[in-house]
């Protein structure tokens, strides 16, 4: 294994990959056994390894550095050349799912693995192939429209990422000031921003009914590889979460305005929980990172290992730096079964946030990079996410390595902001659904759409007639709703079969913990309520699940 830094790059060879699948897709649909076709797969996966190797590297090093003429160009290409990838993907995907020793695939790869490639046939021609190009385009524009922002705020000059401190700051007016630096932020970007998603919004729609779909919906889901649920289990979840959830939620506001000291939320108190401002990690970015070391270490061999693994070998790159996309994710380099954490620190207690949550994704891309069927570990994103966010709790206990004496108001401050995080994620999923049932409507449509869901979902806050949130533009901020539709529900489904985990740690850890892992390992060899049930765990979709686990966590919080 070599660190991350000295990882060859390729430039994608266009010619190369022709040839490659050309060959595959004749001999594969040639094959006189099923044994003869599964030794071309394991081919196939070690072409397509080194193929997203070398595209999440540039990718990686692009979103390190944004200013990096080379990998802006490289990402470009990237952008022109994935759906063609894809569409080769799909193609060959077409000639294993009519196989005549279709049986004996299954056994080898798995029936999840079938039903998948259901979902990417049905999703993807080569006809929509320079409407996707167009898509990834648009999807670039956004990102470099969010990290090239230079928001002045007292003097200094910060982007999104830097300027959270001030967001946060336990002094009201500071926090208002820079609230209000955001906002005048995006207002002078909010139409251009406008014109982009409704763009993306006609472009998507337009590839659904090229793919013969009435709209975007359900092709959107079929995207995120829903191979077990659909809108009508999701609208149910969304019903549940306004019947208890919000309820549970507004009480909890209630009690944040006694804690910080106003006698009104408005929209610059929404993420502060106390008085004396929010509890930051104590010590340099290189000493947090230390800390999580030592905290991986006694949590378990297993996490000992790992982060041993992520550190010696550079595979972190966390630092905030005004050049770097915002944001942060895990990805895996699968040549080097290795995964990658990418992220922006910036003083704040989220900073700690991903040394649990990003190494809750690479901690399980770790156990199981050695899985000889790759197929194993295409996760479906709610299952992904459940990984990231049960680690977060499951970490409790080591916060006073990060936070001191102030350990308990973080923990306190994390479980309140991820209650209070529920409605707000089913509001960016019902907004999505509305946008895409009505892709005909204008900008200011959309805005209102925004406003009108806040009142329903975050009823709490008040926008004090400011001139971008208070008229339906916080979506805008929200980075999944350009990226990836229908993605940010995957968060909400996990974030609540993590909370079930929370409550079993606090009645017995180790028994929970041994089911984490188990879950952990357990990848995607059957469907997701399956596997949920194999560990203990109940579905989110079923009726009382939501009702059930308010009641629990209210006893933690009121």
């Amino acid at each position: 294994m070599m660190k991350c830094s000295e990882m060859p790059y390729e430039r994608v060879d266009m010619e190369k990959v022709k040839a490659f699948f050309e060959k595959l897709l004749k001999d594969s649909a040639e094959a006189k056994s099923g044994e003869e076709q599964f030794a071309l797969h394991k081919k196939y996966y070690e072409f397509v390894d080194d193929v997203f190797t070398n595209i999440r590297l540039a990718t990686f090093r692009h979103d390190c550095d944004t200013s990096l003429e080379f990998y802006e160009k490289e990402k470009d290409y990237i952008d022109e050349i994935e759906p063609v990838i894809r569409d080769y993907m799909t193609r060959y995907s077409k000639v294993l799912y009519a196989s005549p020793f279709r049986s004996y695939l299954e056994e080898k790869i798995g029936k999840v693995a079938f039903k998948n490639m259901e979902l990417s046939i049905s999703s993807m021609d080569e006809k929509i192939l320079p409407l996707m190009q167009e898509e990834n385009a648009l999807i670039s524009r956004y990102d470099k429209i969010i990290a090239s922002a230079k928001i002045p705020f007292d003097g200094e000059e910060y982007n999104i990422s830097l300027l959270r401190k001030f967001l946060t700051s336990s002094d009201q007016d500071v926090r208002k000031r820079a609230w209000k630096a955001l906002s005048e932020y995006f207002e002078s970007v909010t139409d251009e921003i406008d014109e982009i998603y409704d763009e993306l919004v006609k472009n998507r729609t337009r590839q659904a009914k090229e793919l013969g779909y009435q709209n975007y919906v359900e092709l959107g889901y079929k995207r995120m590889m829903r191979n077990s649920y659909g809108r009508e289990q999701v609208e149910n979840f969304r019903r549940q979460v306004k019947e208890s959830f919000v309820p549970f939620v507004s009480k909890l506001q209630e009690e944040r305005k006694a804690q910080i000291g106003v006698s009104d939320l408005k929209y610059y108190d929404n993420d502060v929980f106390f008085k004396n401002g929010n509890p930051a990690p104590t010590g340099t970015p290189e000493e947090i990172l230390k800390a999580g070391q030592n905290m991986y270490h006694e949590l378990s061999p297993e996490t000992g290992e790992f982060i041993d693994f992520m550190i010696d070998n550079e595979l972190f790159d966390v630092l905030g730096r005004k050049t770097k996309k915002q944001g942060g994710y895990m990805d895996m380099l699968p040549k080097y079964k290795a995964p990658i954490v990418f992220a922006n620190f910036n003083g704040t207690s989220s900073d700690v946030d991903v040394i649990t949550h990003e190494c809750g994704h690479a901690f399980q891309g770790y156990l199981t990079r050695n899985e000889e069927i790759e197929e194993h570990n295409d996760l479906t994103m709610e299952t992904a996410e459940i990984h990231s966010m049960s680690m977060e709790y499951f970490t409790y206990g080591w916060m006073e390595k990060f936070f001191g004496n102030r350990a308990g108001e973080y923990l306190k401050m994390h479980l309140e902001d991820s209650v209070t995080f529920i409605p707000y994620g089913c509001m960016v999923d019902e907004f999505q659904h509305i946008v895409y049932d009505k892709p005909e409507m204008t900008p200011a449509e959309r805005k209102q759409v925004w406003k009108d869901l806040e009142k329903i979902y975050r009823p709490w806050l008040d926008f004090d007639k400011d001139p971008f949130y208070g008229e339906g533009g916080w979506w805008q901020r929200q980075g999944h709703i350009f990226w990836s539709p229908f993605y940010y529900i995957d968060y909400v489904l996990a974030s609540v079969v993590a909370m079930q985990f929370k409550v079993w740690m606090d009645k017995d850890f180790n028994d929970a913990w041994k089911h984490y892992l188990e879950l952990c390992r357990l990848s995607v060899k059957d469907f997701y309520e399956t596997e949920l049930r194999e560990v203990g765990l109940k579905s989110p979709f079923s009726d009382g699940t939501i009702e059930e686990l308010a009641e629990e966590l209210k006893k933690k919080t009121l």
